[in-house]
């Protein structure tokens, strides 16, 4: 496991370990708590253990710290902090290693869909403060008033 600053340890997860579980339906009930009906796309556990999807847990000794995922496509998914370990910079070193990884992947770039609410803007302003900025619609998803695409170019 690669230990990154702070004492953190991640890995990827197969979304096996309840505490892991528990950790995805907290970040899908917030996504949904804090979006209008329709317009959250947040993955729930059969999204996140869906083909091209690779999911990294962050550990601070044995208690779980928070999550990212991204699919192959270079799409950022599912990035949550454990409440326990808020403003420790868990959402920081879980971005700069699945960033590092995509580049390994050899990605050109790394997109995200995200909301537009008050509850977004911490995500919003760590994305940003790592390089990423405002983009169009990708994919399947269609832009509206309550959500927002960035992207970071890599190469």
């Amino acid at each position: 496991m690669p230990h990154v600053p702070g004492g953190l340890s991640i890995r990827v997860d197969d979304l096996a370990d309840p505490r892991v579980r528990e950790l995805v339906a907290l970040h899908v009930g917030s996504m949904l708590a804090d979006s209008p009906p329709g317009t959250s796309y947040a993955l729930d556990l059969t999204g996140l253990t869906g083909p091209g999807m690779t999911v990294w847990t962050a550990w601070a000794d044995h208690d779980l710290a928070g999550m990212v995922a991204l699919s192959a496509t270079g799409e950022l998914k599912s990035m949550r902090t454990h409440p326990d370990h808020l403003r420790r910079g868990v959402a920081a070193a879980l971005l700069v290693h699945v960033l590092d990884r995509a580049r390994a992947r050899g990605l050109d770039q790394v997109v995200l869909e995200t909301g537009t609410g008050p509850a977004f803007a911490p995500a919003v302003a760590l994305y940003r403060r790592h390089g990423f900025v405002d983009r169009g619609p990708f994919g399947t998803y269609v832009g509206g008033p309550d959500n927002q695409f960035l992207e970071l170019r890599l190469s």
